[in-house]
């Protein structure tokens, strides 16, 4: 109720509503309200009221619902994965990476865009982000299954990361931009390449 507080006063203040959104305080600024009703009685406006803020609430949290026709559905060609204790033991569609490819993946803006948030041991970087850890040495401290389990969706691991989950499942991506409706982030191939450079980072 607290945050919704002004919406209610806001309500209240048009005479040509009923007092059912009305808290007592706002009835007693505003006694018009009750004109439609002519009585003082509050709880069942009170209830009312409260109601209404759960629904707004509800409104502004959930997901909106996917226009019809507009189902988002697997890629053409996108390989299952399983996790188990917390790694992805088999390479994506059994492929092999390539760690050449890794590294201009990684630095690469538009598509890892892995300095934004971490720093890499790449030549002639001096600009990257500190939001996510140091990954020098990564190969030494992760196991190939256990790197794979946070390129393809490090949301099995910590779902509150705001890390991108690069080849998570679509259907289990809210909202997002038109470019990536129904689509990884990376691919399959692309995902295998960024394992197989951070595996040399030891």
């Amino acid at each position: 109720m607290a945050h919704n507080g002004g919406q209610i006063q806001h309500l209240c203040g048009l005479r040509q509503l009923s007092a059912q959104w009305c808290s007592p305080d706002e009835v007693k600024r505003n006694p018009g309200a009750l004109k439609e009703r002519g009585d003082s009685r509050i709880p069942l406006r009170f209830i009312r009221a409260t109601r209404y803020c759960v629904l707004l609430l509800l409104g502004m949290l959930l997901p909106a619902a996917a226009p019809a026709g507009d189902a988002v559905g697997l890629p053409s060609g996108y390989c299952g994965w399983e996790v188990v204790d917390y790694m992805i033991e088999k390479p994506l569609c059994g492929l092999q990476g390539d760690a050449g490819r890794g590294e201009q993946i990684v630095s690469d803006s538009h598509l890892g865009n892995c300095l934004a948030c971490h720093e890499l041991p790449i030549e002639g970087i001096e600009a990257y982000g500190t939001i996510g850890p140091p990954l020098e040495g990564i190969g030494s401290r992760m196991t190939e299954a256990q790197i794979r389990i946070r390129i393809v969706d490090t949301r099995n691991i910590n779902p509150m990361s705001i890390m991108p989950g690069f080849y998570r499942d679509p259907r289990l991506i809210n909202r997002p931009g038109k470019p990536y409706r129904g689509k990884t982030f990376l691919t399959a191939q692309q995902v295998e390449d960024v394992i197989a450079y951070l595996l040399t980072l030891k």
